[in-house]
């Protein structure tokens, strides 16, 4: 009995602290719209610019560019989860909670929550403004639902990488720097042309990086294509990456809090 009102208790207090997180946002729309507003002009760059000179095999481009810029902005966002969590480490805000009867690791988890709603948010937005410009799918409800599940498991594995950051960085800097790498490694990916153009070394690297198959399980998916092995590469990178980084995120807690 004892243990079920402890879990409740939990559930309620991360509640409380992904509503606390989430009005944040909403009080400063500029997050999202920063987040969204980059990945939106390198599709409209890689579409309506550079898309015509770029081979891949493909009908539409849109198609075919839409799941790295998709990564992109979850890559993009998750540094300002970074951001808060170093802002709220600064003004002594943990330290705070901690007086108060609470859940020690609610407010890191109302955090991780809050990086998750706000960057479906973003992947929404970016995926209307990618219907306005030609983007087209076959796929039924359950490789949607799909595709939603490993976006969402990708957000996590990162949001605990940005967890690191926002802990245990000395600057403000410092704590989002960390995101500008991430960003741009779909660049070195399948995400924008097919690897086979690359030159060796690059193609090598390319292939075996947890981007190149995210991105291909994600557009076969919403081609209706079969995807093969790389959901499980995909989901291994996207586990393994998580795992590690909650056990150091947690570490990095214990020794604020």
């Amino acid at each position: 009995m004892e243990t079920e009102i402890v879990k409740k208790h939990f559930f309620i207090d991360i509640s409380v602290m992904l509503g606390r997180s989430m009005r944040h946002i909403m009080r400063s729309m500029d997050t999202i719209i920063t987040v969204t507003i980059t990945p939106i002009a390198m599709m409209l760059l890689f579409v309506y610019v550079l898309g015509g000179a770029i081979e891949t095999g493909t009908d539409s481009y849109v198609n075919y560019l839409l799941p790295g810029i998709l990564l992109m902005a979850i890559a993009s966002g998750i540094s300002y989860t970074a951001f808060r969590l170093f802002t709220d480490v600064q003004k002594g805000i943990f330290e705070r909670f901690q007086t108060m009867p609470i859940s020690r690791s609610a407010l890191l988890w109302g955090h991780v929550l809050t990086s998750l709603v706000s960057n479906a948010i973003s992947v929404l937005v970016i995926i209307l403004v990618a219907l306005l410009m030609g983007f087209r799918s076959s796929a039924g409800i359950l490789p949607w639902l799909a595709v939603a599940g490993i976006l969402a498991l990708f957000t996590l594995s990162l949001t605990w990488v940005a967890a690191i950051a926002g802990l245990t960085a000395k600057t403000v800097d410092g704590a989002s720097a960390f995101s500008y790498p991430l960003i741009f490694l779909p660049f070195i990916s399948s995400a924008f042309v097919p690897t086979d153009s690359m030159p060796t070394a690059v193609r090598v690297f390319a292939e075996n990086q947890p981007v190149t198959s995210i991105v291909e399980t994600i557009r076969a998916l919403l081609s209706g294509q079969p995807v093969g092995n790389d959901i499980w590469i995909a989901l291994a990178w996207c586990v393994g990456i998580m795992l590690v980084a909650y056990v150091f995120a947690m570490r990095a807690y214990k020794k604020r809090v």
